[in-house]
């Protein structure tokens, strides 16, 4: 199929999601804040957007995106407006602590939670310049225009990030009630979060090509 050392590119890759980012803080933050259900939805949603930069990957796409000045400018902004847009909310966020209510809230909330997942995800370029200096390293060479190793390599990454984020969001969820009724540390977790996204936000806005 085109692909070498599979099992070494799986491993590192689980390594690779494993490590404390954006991703992770966003899920922990959702499991934690909403509860496991909404935690588990975003981390859908993450995983959703790492298809997107598949098909972008299998297409070329991301090759234009790297090679491109405007395109590349144009996918970085909108990722950092969006990171530092959820950092502020949070800064200037009225609610104190972190209620524990989206368990019970409608599919809206959950669905909302997916779709904040994908546009995190989707609006990263670092991903997919990561996918772009990543996958090839494991695809012969003969091989690397054609899809079908990309697309391979791609749905390996999203089952080993989903396997983790899903063990994340039930974890980090059973610390969740530790915050029930105790403004202090909610309002806390919400502002340092907060400040984490924008600070996010500014490191991807000033990434260079």
């Amino acid at each position: 199929m085109g692909i070498d050392n599979f099992v070494t590119f799986a491993l590192t890759a689980f390594l690779f999601i494993m490590t404390p980012g954006m991703d992770t803080l966003f899920v922990i933050n959702k499991a934690i804040g909403q509860g496991k259900k909404a935690g588990i939805y975003s981390a859908l949603g993450v995983n959703a957007g790492v298809l997107f930069h598949t098909v972008l990957a299998a297409l070329g796409l991301s090759l234009i995106v790297a090679k491109s000045v405007l395109a590349f400018a144009i996918v970085k902004y909108l990722g950092a407006a969006y990171l530092i847009y959820l950092g502020v909310n949070k800064l200037i966020s009225k609610n104190n602590g972190i209620v524990l209510t989206a368990v019970d809230k409608a599919d809206k909330s959950n669905m909302q939670n997916f779709l904040s997942g994908v546009v995190t995800n989707v609006l990263n370029p670092k991903v997919a310049l990561f996918f772009l200096a990543f996958f090839p390293q494991f695809i012969k060479k003969e091989a690397l225009s054609q899809s079908l190793p990309f697309i391979i390599l791609g749905l390996t990454y999203v089952f080993l990030g989903l396997i983790w984020y899903l063990l994340l969001s039930v974890f980090v969820s059973f610390f969740s009630e530790k915050f029930i009724n105790n403004p202090k540390a909610g309002n806390w977790l919400n502002k340092f979060s907060g400040v984490a996204f924008v600070l996010m936000g500014i490191k991807v806005a000033f990434s260079k090509k």
